[in-house]
C-alpha cells in the first residue's frame, strides 16, 4: 500500500535526478550529523540523520555543504546504526529520519541503518532527491535500492526546483516532491497531509559557545531573518579531514 500527498497540476519533470546513483559495497557510511531527537524532521519526535555526499545536487539546496563526499564523517554502518538506536531509544524517538546528502547514494549504508531501527520498533522516513518511479525501477536489478526502500515507511522523494514553492505541505521544498507512505504507519497522516496541508517547522539550537545548529525547513528569507546576528552555523561546519 503507497499513500501518496502531491500537490495537483504540478508536472515533475527535470533532468535532476534522473541517474541512477552509483553502487556501493556498503562497509563504510559517510555521514555528517546526528540528532537522537527533533520535532522538525518528520512526524513525532524522531531521530535524524545526515548523511555525506549527493549526486543529484538541486540548485538552491539546503544542504549544499553535504553535496562533497569531502570532509564526511565514517564508520561502520552497523556500528554506527546500534549507537544510534539506542540514543534515540533513551532520547524518547519514535523513528529515525534519512536525510543529506543523498541517502540513496550510499543505499547499501543507509539500509543497514533503517533496517537497525525497524528492527528496534522504531519507524523509518527518508528522504530523496531521486523520483520514486525511478527508484523502483532501478530497484528490480540493486538490491541495496530495494533493501532501503523496504525499510522505509515514509518517503519524500523529488528533486528540489526552486521555481516551485511548496506553501501546503510539510518537510518538502518545491511543489513537484512527493510525500507517500509506503507502509500502514503513516497512510493516515499522510491523508491527512494531501486533505488539510500542514505547516513547517524549524528548530534553532544555540551552544553555550554561540554557535547555532538550525534543522527543519523554512524559506531563505525566513532563515535570514531568523539567524540575523545569532551566531556561526554548526550545522555548515568548517572543513574536515576526509
Amino acid at each position: 500500500m503507497i499513500v501518496h500527498a502531491e500537490a495537483a497540476g504540478v508536472p515533475a519533470e527535470t533532468a535532476l535526478g534522473a541517474t541512477e546513483p552509483p553502487p556501493s559495497d556498503g562497509a563504510v557510511l559517510r555521514w555528517s550529523r546526528f540528532l537522537a531527537a527533533t520535532e522538525a524532521e518528520g512526524p513525532g519526535r524522531r531521530a535524524a540523520l545526515w548523511v555525506q555526499g549527493c549526486n543529484v545536487r538541486c540548485p538552491g539546496c539546503f544542504n549544499p555543504h553535504l553535496w562533497a563526499a569531502r570532509g564526511a564523517l565514517t564508520g561502520d554502518p552497523a556500528e554506527l546504526a546500534d549507537r544510534w538506536v539506542a540514543d534515540a531509544v533513551a532520547a524518547g524517538a519514535s523513528g529515525i529520519t534519512l536525510l543529506g546528502g543523498e541517502p540513496f547514494d550510499q543505499a547499501a549504508q543507509v539500509a543497514q541503518v533503517a533496517a537497525a531501527f525497524r528492527e528496534a520498533g522504531l519507524s523509518v522516513m527518508a528522504f530523496t532527491g531521486y523520483g520514486f518511479e525511478d527508484l523502483c525501477r532501478w530497484a528490480a536489478k540493486r538490491a541495496d535500492i530495494a533493501d532501503l526502500l523496504a525499510a522505509t515507511d515514509l518517503l519524500c522523494d523529488g528533486p528540489y526546483l526552486r521555481a516551485r514553492p511548496e506553501t501546503r505541505r510539510p518537510w518538502i521544498g518545491s511543489a513537484n516532491q512527493g510525500i507517500r507512505a509506503l507502509s500502514p504507519v503513516y497512510a493516515a497522516e499522510v491523508r491527512e497531509i494531501a486533505a488539510h496541508g500542514r505547516p513547517d517547522t524549524v528548530e534553532v539550537r544555540v551552544s553555550p559557545d554561540g554557535t547555532v545548529s538550525v534543522n527543519g525547513w523554512a524559506s531563505d528569507a525566513a532563515l535570514s531573518a531568523l539567524l540575523d546576528d545569532l551566531g556561526v552555523r554548526a550545522d555548515r561546519p568548517q572543513e574536515r579531514v576526509a
